[in-house]
């Protein structure tokens, strides 16, 4: 296998960034990286340590302390920044710019097996050499609640959580001194004017740190649960910059709650009997400039597309070990709170797992939206495996079958069991993950030391803490047995 070029796209890029530092009076660089499960980790070095053998040689780091990753006694890593992430962290008091990085084993200089944003890459490169398209284009829908109160905690004698909010439904009849009322109803946050949402001098504020540093923003508003329930809608882009950008999104969205005395969470289900937190993630393939998912076909969809739509249907069990990777994620996926449960595909119709935008006739708009994912996700993974259960259909013809246009939720029950359905939880898609894992080592995309350590981990450290902890409802439905 060749090694992987560890230099910038171009010297401009580098340039860019030692210019933008001298003209802009930077004191700091803070390196972001992610780490195995999904979580934005960094460090940070004056300003001076940063020239241009930095964007070749990179930092080195302790591997042994980051989640999933290197046992101690193989804990060096090297990290090296790309150029073309830079943007200025807001959030840092002194001036200093940010810039994402990929991961290298020092003794060979190639990229870390395990580094999420390497996986990606490698999904990037596996599209082309398919001859399929050159281009996959992703687009995220990342749902959130904001909360003015949160607090939790677990011990060996006591567990509770508690989130509050002064939108919240449950705070009706609370005295706040006085209680001006405006509270959304359950489920129908989706989407009063201010001041029944109480948040859109909010979301404005975080769609400006957005823009300020290069994300274009489609739409914000308010969504359909009560509590501070809210999306932010960005334009697609190309997979890796799509994951990147979402990564961003999220620290910029949680930050600027943070100095607002705010706190912001993308649990997908942090409120019992109101709608969860999804993550729809809208997918195109392209070649040489052109769209390749319109056609003739359903809903105006190319023979491409439904059988990409047969990959995703094929492999979804599976997929939603990355899309959809935390317990918490499978008490969203239920009926009745619009969350695609059911494995079919349809044309406008949000009660099925996969739907076909119908806003616009363009070829350009053409595209098909995974409804499953949340974003407790880490997006390089789950991208990745998306595009491949989908290349996985193209090259195999998976045939999606007739599409579904019936309201799911009406549907009868005899008709309902021929419809397959999403597991029921963590513990059934990580099974389902080890029995169908091959379209993901195409390409050598995942490996299996990924496959297997991403099962190992979420078993050894959310299942089985999990089921070893009792549940405070369980003293409600146990306690005078």
């Amino acid at each position: 296998m060749a090694k992987p070029k560890t230099k910038p796209k171009g010297a401009s890029a580098v340039d860019k960034v030692l210019n933008y530092v001298k003209s802009n009076g930077i004191k700091f660089v803070d390196f972001k990286f992610m780490d195995f499960p999904g979580q934005w980790q960094h460090f940070t070095v004056p300003i001076s340590q940063l020239d241009k053998s930095s964007f070749e040689d990179g930092f080195g780091f302790d591997g042994s302390s980051l989640r999933g990753w290197k046992p101690i006694n193989e804990s060096d890593m090297i990290l090296i920044p790309e150029a073309e992430t830079m943007f200025l962290d807001e959030f840092i008091e002194a001036p200093t710019i940010s810039l994402i990085c990929d991961i290298y084993e020092p003794a060979t200089k190639e990229k870390y097996s395990r580094c999420p944003r390497n996986i990606i890459q490698k999904a990037e490169a596996y599209l082309k050499s398919t001859g399929i398209a050159d281009t996959a284009y992703f687009g995220p829908e990342a749902e959130f609640f904001v909360f003015d109160d949160v607090r939790f905690d677990s011990t060996p004698n006591s567990a509770f959580y508690f989130v509050d909010s002064v939108e919240g439904r449950w705070n009706t009849g609370t005295d706040e001194g006085p209680n001006l009322g405006y509270k959304p109803r359950y489920k129908e946050g989706y989407f009063p004017v201010p001041p029944t949402d109480s948040l859109n001098d909010l979301r404005n504020e975080m769609c400006t740190h957005l823009i300020n540093v290069g994300i274009e923003v489609e739409a914000q508003h308010h969504e359909v649960a009560s509590g501070g329930q809210c999306e932010i809608d960005l334009k697609f882009q190309p997979m890796l910059k799509s994951a990147d950008q979402l990564l961003m999104f999220k620290y910029i969205v949680k930050n600027t709650a943070r100095v607002n005395n705010k706190t912001v969470t993308y649990m997908p289900k942090p409120i019992k009997g109101d709608n969860g937190s999804g993550m729809h993630v809208h997918s195109s393939l392209w070649k040489n400039g052109k769209p390749l998912f319109a056609g003739g076909g359903y809903a105006g969809l190319s023979e491409t597309a439904l059988y990409y739509i047969g990959g995703l249907l094929k492999h979804a069990p599976a997929l939603l070990a990355f899309t959809n990777p935390t317990t918490n994620s499978y008490k969203r996926l239920v009926p009745g709170f619009e969350a695609p449960v059911n494995l079919a595909y349809s044309q406008r119709n949000r009660s099925a797992a996969i739907r076909i935008p119908m806003y616009s006739n363009s070829p350009k708009a053409k595209r098909v939206e995974f409804r499953c994912p949340d974003a407790a996700a880490n997006p390089y993974l789950a991208f990745s495996a998306i595009l491949l259960a989908g290349l996985d259909g193209i090259l195999n013809r998976i045939d999606p079958g007739e599409a579904l246009d019936k309201d799911i939720y009406d549907m009868p029950p005899e008709e309902l069991q021929f419809v397959p359905s999403t597991p029921g939880s963590l513990d059934e898609a990580l099974k389902a993950l080890a029995a169908d894992h091959e379209f993901l080592l195409k390409g050598d995309v995942f490996t299996e030391d990924v496959i297997n350590a991403w099962i190992n981990y979420k078993y050894n450290h959310e299942i089985k803490p999990m089921a070893q902890q009792p549940h405070p409802y369980e003293f409600a439905l146990y306690y005078d047995v």
